[in-house]
């Protein structure tokens, strides 16, 4: 429950979040590089216009402030003449044209398609422990002793927005004090300038830097990642102390949440995760009382952020998986779950080392990075697999538009295999070779990235930058992944089996007549078409269908894996859907497995709903039989319940058979299907309905009506 100040702070932050408030930030920056640091070399007119513009912030305090500081994302101030120094797409856009001519009709047609950064997580608690001066005392030392002169920029780039932080924290500190709030005004004149020493001063510090970070690279997907982990030692000292309550811990907790919220407010995609619980370094359970107010505070607020995500260790607490239960049936469609063993292992497996391992987070949707370690290339795009087979069948023909993409190479069309196997082997050939072109188009942003977007402030949070003298796109980081996702595995891996059934081994067609069906869209042929969807599809516990789910996932996964990027990183498998699945279908004709165009693909590794017929159980059992060690970037699924059946002791049994068939992520809905159909026709009435999109969780009725149709349309599990 919340207290009668937080059920106040609620509203005045609401109101204060949806009342536009505008943003000079991005027209600072860039005005100030062209005027008061235009002659600066380039790091330094890019290291001196963040921090002017840092600096520069308005300030919002009020009376009732216990934690201070306030920023918004919403309605920046238009840029009328942006620098192009301060620009690095435009540029990088260009080179991977110039590298590959074919790259608008690939992106047209998601067969490549991405370069959105952010999706990671830093290590905020050196700001906790060290203070602000701890940190920069560390660089300073390093500029003595640097090995070249972009290690020099690097190091003298750091200090700047280190010294704007405390500038724009500092500005804070009389403003509270003319107001009468001496006590917050005395807390900030301590952090983050100084170590923190209690539980609210780790929180104001954390908040002050994570304001300030998220100004220098704002970016949906990047989150605290373990704020529970990192804030838990400081709670335990006050607790024992007598210093602080679990009480008085939930009402900081919730406060936070509310700051949180309050300046991204209307813009539910965004997606800022907080992950609790999990593992240690040791392999023990790091879950600690922080987890669980975190997870109760969530459930008590009507907001859309932070998101709050559950890493279940082995073994988890039986009260905490019982608590991920209630979070899913009255957490307003907001609950994750992600399950240690799984995700470690998969990391481990792909060359993470055991103790980054343990600090894997998700910074916004469900992507897998290991917290502070990562640059922010982690999830940049996805492809359309089930566009790919659609061209693999036809020889390049689109089935919506009837035209030959010319870029996609392999033309002589399912008519030309004598066998399935030929066939199977072009197709992985094909989608190799595009995957290679959207992961070298990430090098080429990359490489652009270093040079104009150095992220100084992050990258001091991240490790090796400080030892290597590189920021996180330069080779400074320890692990230069690249996350995508293959979309729609699932349908491909259905399409691929009726292929393999209906035209190579049961005869029920030839590929010309499947071809003619599809182009049909199965008018005229209804009769293949109820054939084609009798063949088991993967999500009915047939392990033959399975088997060819988890070939297809293998060598899809392989692919990113396989891939070396520009700094020795490598490519990452991140499957999930998000709000691709109407998009995505968009651009599809009929599929070979019976389904008729315009139908909305998979979500994750989840099986398509058409396909689970034989109910949730067999469907997770399937699922179970994916290669999920070779997801290392994480692998979602979606599981809507009817509400009259999902019951906490029914979701908690389910919690319990996914995590023992060693899934990785666990999501969905619970909301009765009767209510988003009321609310589609009378949004006014529901402004507050939030669902579970893919990866985030929304007001229902700001989605557009695709999406809503979309979650509408997924089957509702029920025994």
């Amino acid at each position: 429950m919340i207290t009668e100040r937080i059920a106040k702070l609620e509203q005045l932050s609401a109101a204060r979040g949806k009342s536009g408030i505008p943003s000079h930030f991005t027209k600072d920056y860039h005005e100030s590089a062209q005027t008061l640091f235009a002659a600066c070399p380039l790091w330094e007119k890019l290291a001196r216009s963040m921090a002017y513009a840092v600096e520069n912030q308005d300030i919002y305090v009020y009376e009732d402030d216990r934690i201070g500081g306030r920023v918004y994302h919403e309605n920046e101030l238009p840029v009328e003449n942006p620098d192009p120094d301060l620009d690095y797409r435009t540029e990088a856009d260009q080179a991977f044209l110039a590298e590959f001519p074919e790259g608008d009709e690939l992106r047209r047609n998601q067969l490549v398609g991405g370069s959105a950064v952010g999706h990671i997580t830093w290590f905020f608690d050196r700001i906790l422990s060290l203070g602000v001066t701890g940190l920069r005392a560390r660089y300073e030392e390093a500029l003595l002793y640097a090995r070249d002169e972009e290690a020099k920029q690097f190091y003298q780039g750091v200090i700047l927005m280190l010294d704007s932080m405390l500038a724009f924290n500092d500005k804070h500190i009389e403003a509270y004090e003319k107001l009468g709030n001496f006590e917050l005004a005395e807390r900030m004149k301590k952090v983050p300038r100084y170590p923190a020493e209690t539980f609210r001063e780790a929180v104001q510090a954390f908040f002050m830097q994570h304001i300030t970070v998220m100004k220098e690279n704002p970016f949906g997907g990047n989150g605290p990642g373990r704020l529970d982990y990192y804030l838990w030692p400081y709670l335990d000292r006050d607790l024992k102390a007598g210093k602080c309550t679990l009480e008085e811990a939930k009402e900081i907790i919730d406060e936070l949440f509310l700051r949180i919220d309050e300046r991204l407010c209307t813009w539910d995609g965004w997606v800022e995760a907080i992950v609790v619980g999990g593992t240690n370094p040791n392999g023990s359970s790091a879950v600690n009382p922080l987890t669980y107010i975190m997870i109760e505070s969530i459930i008590d607020l009507d907001i859309t952020h932070p998101s709050i995500y559950v890493r279940l260790p082995e073994n988890p607490p039986e009260d905490l998986v019982k608590l991920c239960a209630r979070y899913m049936t009255a957490g307003k469609n907001r609950a994750q779950i992600l399950y240690d063993p799984a995700v470690i292992g998969a990391l481990v497996k792909r060359g993470t080392f055991y103790r980054d391992a343990v600090e894997y987070a998700c910074g916004g949707c469900m992507e897998v990075g290991v917290q502070g370690m990562t640059s922010d290339f982690l999830y940049i795009g996805w492809q359309n697999t089930a566009k790919m087979l659609e061209l693999m069948i036809t020889g390049g023909i689109c089935l919506r538009t009837g035209q030959k993409l010319n870029s996609f190479h392999a033309d002589k069309g399912l008519p030309a295999y004598e066998n399935f196997e030929s066939f199977y082997q072009d197709f992985i050939k094909e989608a190799d070779r595009l995957t290679r072109i959207y992961l070298r188009e990430q090098d080429i942003y990359s490489e652009y990235a270093q040079k104009n977007r150095p992220s100084y402030l992050i990258s001091s949070m991240i490790d090796d930058c400080l030892e290597r003298g590189r920021n996180m796109h330069g080779g400074g980081a320890r692990y230069h992944d690249y996350g995508g996702t293959h979309l729609a595995l699932p349908n491909v891996a259905d399409g691929l089996y009726a292929i393999k059934q209906a035209v190579f081994e049961q005869k029920i067609c030839t590929a010309e007549e499947l071809i003619a069906a599809l182009k049909a869209d199965f008018a005229g042929y209804e009769a293949l078409q109820k054939r084609l969807q009798a063949i088991p599809k993967y999500g009915v516990d047939n392990e033959e269908a399975d088997a060819m789910a988890t070939r297809v996932a293998s060598d899809f996964a392989d692919m990113y894996l396989n891939y070396r990027t520009r700094w020795g990183g490598k490519g990452k498998p991140v499957i999930l859907t998000f709000v691709y699945s109407p998009e995505a279908a968009s651009i599809l004709g009929a599929t070979a497995d019976g389904r008729n165009l315009g139908k909305g693909i998979a979500h994750g590794v989840t099986p398509h709903s058409a396909s689970m017929t034989e109910g949730i159980t067999a469907a997770i059992t399937s699922c179970g039989r994916m290669p999920h060690d070779k997801f290392a970037g994480g692998a979602s699924t979606m599981w809507d319940f009817d509400s009259s059946w999902a019951t906490e002791p029914v979701i908690e049994a389910l919690i319990k058979t996914f995590i023992d068939k060693n899934g990785q992520i666990f999501q969905g809905n619970t909301t009765p299907l009767s209510e988003l159909l009321d609310a589609m026709e009378h949004p006014e009435e529901y402004p507050q309905l939030i669902v579970r999109v893919g990866g985030y969780s929304a007001r229902f009725v700001t989605l557009s009506r695709a999406l809503q149709e979309d979650i509408i349309n997924r089957i509702r599990h029920a025994g």
